[in-house]
């Protein structure tokens, strides 16, 4: 088998809850607590869940942006170690990240070729004339005019800023970019745009993305294999069509119950399943299955013992004792 660009395996991050005088730390906030993920050379894989699942934490470790608790990164079989300065330069180069809000993601004070150019300068990457033209070629590669370089960011609209963003990510020629909510901060109209943008990127040099989002509307459409989290936890993961199709978790039949269908009589028949309660905090959460406490299926062993993600199928993997292991519903 070919080896994965990017491979995941056990990563925790833990965030301390200090109080006291001393300020000694009186708990963890467990944001993600053991994720074993893989993507492969030029698979698109969406992350998937509610807010606060911790998924933006999860793509933070991977760049170095929060230092991970426990577990390993291996890029293209390298281990990645943050704390190392020379590890975290040359990750720079592999891995990039589009923002969800382009306006916060761009320095307003210095024009949009300024901020593309920078991580050429930053990694010594040719003269100024060089790096010039490069951004005029990054900025016609995302469907922009490179005579609008010498502009600043406030000359642009939402979807225009999307684009610099995007065209910024790929100035160090990255195999692997981080989609953080990307289109979630624009208008309706301007997502396929930015969607569509994207696809054509990755068709066109081969790129990985690990797609961020809570809309899965847009995921069903763009990603090749989605991983849906809860409570800092992977319980399902599964090729998309396989995953829409055929939900094995009943957190995740819960999501996709909520996703419109295209067909107004079947949308008409479909039964929502409403989830009871909120997500629980991540600093107290529930023994045994981190769902268990609005788990419609939930049984004794449930409550005690959290399931491991086990094989469902070809590609496919799901945590849950009733759906995925030996125990039979009640």
């Amino acid at each position: 088998m070919t080896e994965p660009l990017l491979s995941l395996s056990g990563l925790k991050v833990h965030f301390p809850i200090r109080g006291g005088l001393l300020g000694r730390p009186t708990g963890f906030v467990k944001a993600v607590d053991g994720i074993d993920l893989d993507i492969a050379h030029g698979e698109s894989v969406a992350l998937v869940g509610e807010s606060g699942c911790g998924k933006s934490t999860l793509g933070a470790a991977i760049l170095g942006m929060t230092k991970p608790s426990a577990g390993s990164i291996l890029f293209e079989g390298k281990p990645i170690v943050h704390g190392e300065t020379a590890s975290r330069r040359a990750l720079s180069r592999e891995v990039q990240i589009v923002f969800q809000d382009p306006v916060s993601a761009l320095n307003p004070k210095i024009s949009i070729g300024e901020s593309i150019g920078e991580p050429l300068a930053i990694h010594g990457v040719g003269n100024a004339a060089e790096r010039a033209e490069r951004v005029a070629e990054l900025l016609a590669l995302v469907g922009l005019h490179p005579q609008h370089a010498e502009r600043k960011p406030n000359a642009f609209s939402g979807g225009q800023r999307q684009r610099i963003v995007i065209a910024r990510a790929l100035a160090l020629n990255p195999k692997l970019l981080i989609l953080d909510e990307p289109v979630s901060a624009l208008d309706v109209s301007i997502r396929s745009q930015i969607l569509n943008l994207l696809l054509d990127l990755q068709r066109r040099f081969g790129l990985s993305y690990l797609f961020i989002s809570h809309d899965l509307s847009v995921v069903r459409h763009f990603a090749d294999r989605v991983a849906v989290m809860y409570l800092g936890h992977l319980i399902e993961t599964g090729r998309t069509d396989d995953v829409f199709a055929r939900p094995v978790h009943p957190y995740t039949e819960a999501l996709l119950s909520a996703v419109p269908l295209p067909d107004p009589v079947a949308q008409r028949k479909r039964q929502r399943i409403v989830l009871k309660g909120d997500l629980p905090s991540p600093a107290n959460p529930p023994k045994g299955c981190k769902f268990v406490t609005r788990c419609p299926l939930a049984v004794d062993i449930c409550h005690v013992t959290h399931p491991p993600l086990v094989s469902t199928g070809p590609g496919r993997e799901a945590a849950c004792h009733v759906r995925a292991g030996t125990v039979a519903a009640v």
